[in-house]
């Protein structure tokens, strides 16, 4: 029984890698595989973080705008009010609650109509769950029908501080021989800025007193109540069980639930069409290394027949092609890494801010998206180099060494 040489495999390895003037079109057949690989790889990581960045950024201001959590009644008839809003903080004292009213609205400026949404809210406890509100009201004491608006009513409409706006109610009153809405002149004291221009072009803020008084709301009653959680997730299952039957809890990911759905859609594909870089790179692997194979089968004939094992034999192209794809991976990752770097601390590529909210580009690779980059990369380079491994010990020893 032959003894088998652990040093053959790599020394075989170093021979083949190096550039063969006799062949050089398996060199750059080899060149173009590591090349592909690490690019591939590159642009996989930097996609993947920039689309996580995006559904992050987008994720947080959506999470201020809808509010965490949201309690509201199955019924119009009974409606949360002062005393479910004090026994809530008294038992949640970790959560923060802000009561609302709202209704649809039709904002007027001389002959110009644009229709939003009114939310009536106690400032003072809006202003803790809301950043966005809190930096357009900073330093004002707000009274009963001022006005807050987004910053597209505010361009569309040409507000500034100070202005008058006629609001439309949907509420009707009598005027002589037929119902009229309800029109009411509130003045503009503040302007927001959410950054997403749907909800600019909307949202807009007063006191929960005028929209009582305008609505004929009762008296400590309250449309729904906004509440700030960390764990939203948690908590929601937690005011579950705690609130009526009466009411209800949705959190802000239910109302936003077909834009993440597509989102994560988008994700997914932009994933696996970029993994076919690498696939598509790997197949330079399999070529290289067959190319190597018949290019040296009567060297690989002559190491059979001098006692090298098949094994040996297949590992060394096993390990040619992993030298090449593992190279390539790497080379790929701190491309990747270095990409992310620059595209994050310079101003390579800007963003419209109207748009996005941003002009820098968003940028977050979660561990679990690299690892899976990683994992689908090694396994494209293992499943590559085990054909061409596997044929290299498919060559007929006498009739290799007879015809050549």
């Amino acid at each position: 029984m032959n003894k088998k040489n652990p040093a053959l495999p790599f020394y075989l390895v170093s021979k083949y890698l190096r550039f063969d003037k006799s062949q050089p079109f398996i060199t750059i057949s080899a060149l173009l595989a590591f090349l592909g690989v690490s690019i591939g790889l590159m642009v996989l990581i930097i996609a993947m973080a920039i689309m996580n960045g995006t559904e992050k950024e987008f994720e947080k201001k959506l999470f201020t705008m809808n509010y965490p959590l949201t309690i509201f009644p199955r019924t119009k008839e009974n409606p949360p009010d002062i005393y479910v809003l004090k026994v809530l903080k008294r038992k949640f004292p970790d959560l923060k609650f802000s009561p609302y009213i709202s209704t649809q609205v039709i904002i007027k400026k001389g002959d110009k109509l644009e229709g939003g949404m009114l939310f009536g809210v106690d400032f003072d406890k809006e202003k803790e769950i809301n950043d966005v509100v809190a930096k357009a009201i900073k330093g004002k004491k707000l009274k009963k029908f001022d006005l807050v608006v987004g910053k597209g009513i505010a361009d569309s409409f040409l507000f500034k501080e100070g202005s008058k706006a006629t609001l439309i109610f949907t509420q009707a009153q009598p005027g002589g021989m037929s119902l009229i809405p309800t029109m009411k002149r509130f003045t503009v004291r503040g302007v927001f800025e959410s950054g997403l221009h749907a909800y600019d072009k909307v949202y807009n803020y007063t006191s929960l007193q005028a929209l009582r008084t305008i609505l004929n709301y009762p008296k400590g009653a309250f449309e729904g109540i906004h509440v700030y959680s960390k764990d939203p997730f948690k908590d929601k299952e937690r005011l579950e069980k705690f609130v009526s039957p009466n009411f209800g809890v949705i959190g802000w990911w239910q109302l936003n639930g077909n834009f993440f759905s597509a989102m994560e859609m988008e994700k997914k594909a932009l994933f696996i069409v970029l993994m076919l870089i690498i696939l598509v790179a790997s197949l330079n692997i399999i070529s290289s290394l067959l190319m190597t194979v018949m290019n040296r089968r009567h060297e690989i004939a002559l190491l059979l027949s001098l006692g090298a094992s098949k094994e040996e034999i297949k590992k060394t192209f096993f390990t040619l092609g992993v030298t090449i794809g593992g190279s390539g991976i790497v080379f790929g990752t701190i491309l990747g890494f270095i990409g992310l770097f620059l595209l994050g601390n310079f101003d390579i590529v800007t963003l419209p801010k109207d748009v996005y909210g941003t002009s820098k580009l968003p940028l977050d690779l979660s561990a679990i998206d690299f690892l899976s980059i990683i994992v689908g990369a090694v396994l494209i380079v293992l499943f590559s180099s085990y054909y061409p491994a596997k044929k290299a010990t498919e060559i007929d020893i006498l009739q290799t060494l007879r015809h050549e």
